[in-house]
């Protein structure tokens, strides 16, 4: 797994070795903790069977800092087991992309254009580089999002989907792709905005999706295209809970919410702000610690105000 990608000029690496487990929360932790456009962390298994974390950033980490996340996240021993060194600066776009493997899920193969040959028959692939925005589809919140939205084509076809927090596009381009039908997909970061132009384009779903540059569900650029029977919203717990009433009063009766980019200890909290909301559970799904809620409103039931 990575997330993020390594600016060009990254020089510094911190680096652990720990079992699988404790790896990933500590992945986890240092990734929620910076901004990926500025440091990247990359979890994976060595040959001998250990798992190896390892952060890379342009500018020299604070060691105290880093530390403190490793102890918080896997104990003092493997804090005190974190390496420091300094590497020569590479090109990392182009090294990522040699040992990125496809992602499927469901009908979709999220892969990058070395890997094109490799979609066949009924397959939608959806070609995502690494890049400064968020979701190659490595990552269990994305996954479990794809899920949800080859869910929906199973149970029928939304006619207005949003996709708040659209990162890359991937969620945006694997709805309209699947669906066919119209998507707004709307992301506070310039630069999200630009790159998922750029994916739905070279994938062939521009035609479905327009982007929007904006903060939030309030919008007006996005709801103008609202009331919505689908949204997708893979960001992380604060905003979700901040987004629960907006998010609801975009929601057309019957429609569906998909909720992720949560750990599997911070879904119940989710839930509880969307509950009170007035919608229920359908299907919750837990990928590599991390959960995907897809709740749901009655076609006849009022939204509450509360």
């Amino acid at each position: 797994m990575l997330e993020g990608l390594p600016p060009n000029d990254a020089t510094h690496v911190m680096r652990v070795s720990a079992p699988r487990e404790k790896a990933r929360r500590i992945a986890d932790l240092i990734s929620e903790t910076y901004d990926p456009a500025e440091v990247a962390v990359a979890n994976f298994e060595a040959p001998d069977g250990e798992w190896v974390v390892e952060v890379f950033a342009g500018a020299a980490f604070d060691p105290d800092d880093l530390k403190a996340l490793v102890a918080c996240a896997a104990g003092e021993a493997l804090a005190d087991a974190v390496s420091f060194s300094q590497i020569a600066e590479t090109d990392w776009v182009a090294a990522s992309l040699e040992g990125l493997a496809p992602v499927r899920v469901g009908p979709f193969m999220v892969h990058g254009a070395h890997d094109r040959a490799r979609v066949k028959g009924a397959t939608i692939g959806i070609e995502i580089e690494a890049a400064l925005a968020f979701g190659t589809g490595h990552h269990g919140t994305t996954q479990g999002c794809l899920a949800a939205v080859a869910d929906a084509a199973r149970r029928g076809r939304p006619r207005r989907i949003l996709d708040i927090g659209t990162g890359t596009g991937v969620l945006a381009i694997a709805a309209a792709r699947a669906l066919r039908t119209r998507v707004t997909a709307s992301d506070i970061d310039i630069v999200a905005v630009r790159t998922a132009r750029e994916n739905a384009c070279a994938n062939g779903a521009a035609p479905f999706v327009r982007f929007v540059h904006a903060a939030g569900a309030d919008a007006r650029a996005v709801g103008q295209d609202g009331p919505y029977d689908l949204i997708l919203a893979n960001i992380l717990l604060p905003p979700l809970k901040r987004l629960a009433r907006p998010l609801c009063a975009l929601l057309a009766p019957g429609g569906t919410v998909v909720l992720s980019g949560l750990l599997d200890a911070q879904a119940s909290a989710a839930l509880s702000a969307y509950r009170a909301r007035g919608l229920h559970l359908v299907r919750r799904r837990s990928i590599e610690g991390w959960t995907t809620l897809t709740l749901a409103r009655e076609a006849g039931r009022p939204l509450l105000r509360r």
